[in-house]
């Protein structure tokens, strides 16, 4: 009946998020003890045996806790390190762009974003309007294509080669005329994102729109984003993109020599 399955859903729905509510608990409870057991644990979340026994052993698949066999006590695992790492190099990037990229809006006068790979796609972290950009779209949090944005460009050109192919498997989507499609074409194409270290999109993603990427770099010299400038192709012609791209290169530059990069 309806109403009997709508009840079961909701207990359904109920009861995952009180088991992701004790996941986190134990989270806490680790963190604070440094290790507990299962008893432990289930005497503090007030639950049997075996349901603390349950949670632990999901977050255990996950690498979330780990348990010292000799001794049966569970403490944080390796998991906890990654994502806490992932997060902080995320926020790091974020806090130390964001004046960079404020500063590069103002001086171009454009919409300045800044991005990094997400699987197939490159995701906008953070955007910054420059006093030209009226009403910009908001990217931030949205993914784009790689192959038909100068960000995607940057993003592909410094990846290790077994890792491009997957990235350009076809058919590559055409958004306009000017996309380009034909995987065999981006070899060539990377190879001179990376000469020249910057990558442009003309119209290749949005009629009538023109943008600019460079590479950003961490401490170990590793690229893992990129900034780009972009506006209507009427205020960025053919003959500005040379100073537009030397500006973008300096702002990706600056942010990396806060990520601890030094240029040799």
């Amino acid at each position: 009946m309806p109403g009997v399955q709508v009840t079961q859903s909701a207990d359904r729905a109920a009861q995952a998020v009180q088991s992701v509510d004790r996941a986190v608990a134990i989270l806490e409870i680790l963190a604070r003890d440094g290790e507990a057991g299962v008893t432990e644990v289930a005497r503090e979340l007030g639950v049997h045996k075996s349901t603390a026994s349950r949670l632990l052993a999901a977050l255990d698949r996950r690498e979330l806790v780990t348990q010292d066999t000799a001794r049966g006590k569970f403490r944080l695992g390796v998991g906890i390190v990654r994502l806490a790492g992932a997060a902080s190099q995320k926020l790091d990037l974020v806090q130390e762009s964001r004046p960079v990229c404020r500063a590069l809006a103002q001086q171009v006068g454009e919409t300045v974003n800044l991005a990094i790979l997400s699987g197939r796609d490159a995701l906008y972290l953070d955007q910054a309007a420059g006093p030209a950009a009226l009403s910009p779209h908001n990217w931030a949090g949205q993914r784009i294509p790689l192959h038909a944005t100068s960000d995607g460009k940057v993003l592909l050109a410094y990846l290790p080669e077994a890792e491009v192919a997957p990235c350009l498997t076809p058919p590559l989507a055409r958004f306009t005329e000017r996309t380009i499609t034909a995987v065999e074409d981006f070899p060539a194409l990377l190879a001179e994102v990376r000469r020249r270290g910057f990558a442009t999109a003309v119209e290749e993603f949005e009629a009538g729109l023109t943008a600019i990427a460079a590479p950003v770099r961490n401490a170990e010299g590793a690229v893992i984003a990129s900034i780009s400038a972009s506006g209507p192709s009427f205020r960025i012609p053919a003959g500005r993109v040379p100073a537009l791209a030397d500006a973008v290169r300096r702002a990706a530059a600056e942010v990396s020599r806060r990520l601890g990069w030094i240029a040799r």
